[in-house]
């Protein structure tokens, strides 16, 4: 299944590229995400936390840079987890950009390939892309959070928290997805009856 999403940052483009960069400030952001090992500068190890109704999953995993272009300010990473309880597997190759969006912000492009097995795949089946918008956006909120306070923490003694990880979704996400689905299909009936 592919997916692409973007969301815009008020920040200039390199300040901004530096910043995500930096694995070990930008996992704690990324819900459910916990980063257990850095590898090397190109590979980590970490822990993802789902929760789906009344279903829990774990995966462990990889994720790996396999391109990085400072100049255009696009990195292409591929992730491999397996469910530790389960037979599921997850394995996405997830590319991102950063373009100027004007008055001092940056907007970030993503498109993402991604693979699941198990019964996480059962799961998700129809939900994926909309969940994916829903744990975007609370990316990019934390994020925003983060560089604000980063900024306002330059010269101050006191280090900037971590966010604690926090497994993904719960029922909420799932029926968020699900209304914003339902939104989606009635908008194109209502809209193909108008034409």
């Amino acid at each position: 299944m592919k997916i692409d999403d973007e969301f815009e940052i008020r920040a200039p483009i390199d300040h901004l590229w530096e910043y995500l960069l930096d694995v070990e400030r930008v996992a704690p952001c990324m819900p459910g995400a916990e980063l257990t090992e850095t590898v090397d500068d190109r590979t980590w190890k970490g822990k993802v936390n789902m929760k789906l109704g009344p279903v829990s999953l774990a995966f462990a995993g990889t994720v790996a840079m396999e391109e990085r272009d400072d100049d255009a300010h696009r990195v292409v990473l591929h992730a491999r987890g397996l469910e530790q309880k389960g037979k599921g597997a997850a394995n996405a190759v997830v590319t991102s950009w950063l373009e100027p969006a004007g008055d001092g912000a940056t907007r970030v492009r993503m498109t993402a390939d991604i693979q699941l097995t198990g019964a996480v795949a059962q799961l998700s089946r129809g939900l994926l892309p909309e969940v994916s918008r829903k744990l975007t956006r609370q990316f990019a909120d934390c994020l925003h959070e983060r560089m604000e306070a980063a900024e306002a923490a330059v010269g101050a003694e006191a280090p900037v928290p971590a966010p604690r990880a926090k497994a993904i979704g719960g029922i909420r996400l799932g029926l968020s997805a699900i209304w914003a689905a339902i939104v989606r299909l009635v908008g194109r009936l209502f809209g193909r009856k108008a034409a």
